[in-house]
């Protein structure tokens, strides 16, 4: 049976639903719904259990519900790169996944979790994921969410006692149906078609930094269809652990990205640059692109979606429709 923690959020709730694609339903989900729309996110899916977050640890006390429990997939965290609470992001993203790890090292079992691709700053060293500990840990985030995943990434490397396996996956810019509850930290994509179906037309942060034109910031944007498959493929090759980039290995400027967003929507691409705000300046990533080099020498060789099919898909496919979930 297949744990999937923040089974609600983004990225979990389409993990569940891969695995519903594959006939899997033997899933306990855990998450926190409160007030946001994130129930529906799940709707669709077939599981075995919810778990309220808060009783996880309670419930895997219980030995007839820990003997269950054959791969955790740990995505559960304050995802906010804005999130200012310190202890807040170091109880959620740090603790809460060591608890899990040690679970999963006791009982013998597989162990993915998410990781980001803010754990790379800047990037001035490039975003490699083939480094040691000691590349890992010279890494310089930007914000406390990215420094809350990199001391996990830290923390698991040093690690003697480890679970059946263990893979850190360090997502990249991703985009796609489901993330409709994260509001202002939702894909451009979704924002883009939002704004145009508003307005008819798109705001984009202009550049504040030298050697980029306005629009013109790139990022590795990767498809969450991409995402699941990779993780599915984990699940079932459990011989593979280590800390994996998860992007497309292609960077993309925000242009592109809002003009096919528009261009799927049946619209000019009529985009205006507007400052960005203050607290984001120092903090801005102007450019990622995930080396994707590891993981296909692991194994995986599943091509994944182009810019311009993936946001196809997710317009035409989900956010055009009245119901636009998995």
């Amino acid at each position: 049976m297949i744990l999937v923690t923040g089974a609600a959020g983004f990225i979990g709730s389409a993990f569940v639903w891969q695995l519903n694609e594959e006939g899997i339903k033997d899933i306990i989900l855990v998450d926190k719904l409160r007030h946001e729309d994130k129930w529906k996110n799940i709707a669709k899916r077939e599981y075995y259990d919810w778990v309220d977050r808060d009783e996880l640890f309670d419930w895997l006390k219980v030995e007839e519900n820990a003997k269950k429990i054959d791969v955790i997939v740990h995505m559960g965290a304050i995802s906010a790169t804005t999130e200012t609470d310190g202890d807040l992001l170091m109880k959620n993203n740090y603790e809460f996944s060591k608890k899990l790890w040690d679970f999963a090292t006791q009982r013998k079992i597989q162990y993915i979790y998410a990781s980001s691709a803010a754990t790379y700053g800047m990037g001035e060293d490039g975003y490699e994921d083939n480094i040691d500990l000691s590349g890992h840990q010279n890494l310089r985030p930007l914000n406390k969410y990215g420094y809350s995943k990199k001391i996990f990434d830290v923390w698991a490397l040093k690690q003697k006692k480890t679970p059946k396996q263990w893979v850190g996956l360090k997502f990249f810019n991703v985009y796609g149906p489901q993330e409709y509850h994260k509001g202002r930290m939702a894909s451009m994509v979704f924002h883009s078609y939002n704004q145009a179906k508003e307005k008819g037309q798109v705001k984009l942060f202009k550049s504040h930094k030298e050697g980029y034109s306005d629009g013109e910031q790139l990022r590795d944007f990767v498809y969450i269809k991409d995402v699941v498959s990779v993780m599915s493929w984990l699940v079932k090759n459990s011989n593979v652990s280590g800390v994996y980039n998860l992007g497309t290995g292609k960077a993309r400027s925000f242009y592109d990205l809002s003009k096919n967003t528009l261009i799927s929507a049946g619209k000019e691409p009529v985009i205006e640059f507007v400052d960005m705000p203050e607290d984001l300046r120092g903090k801005y990533q102007y450019f990622t692109e995930a080396n994707m080099d590891k993981l296909k020498k692991a194994g995986y060789s599943k091509e994944f979606y182009s810019l311009e099919d993936g946001v196809k898909d997710y317009v035409e496919n989900y956010l055009a429709k009245e119901d636009s979930y998995l």
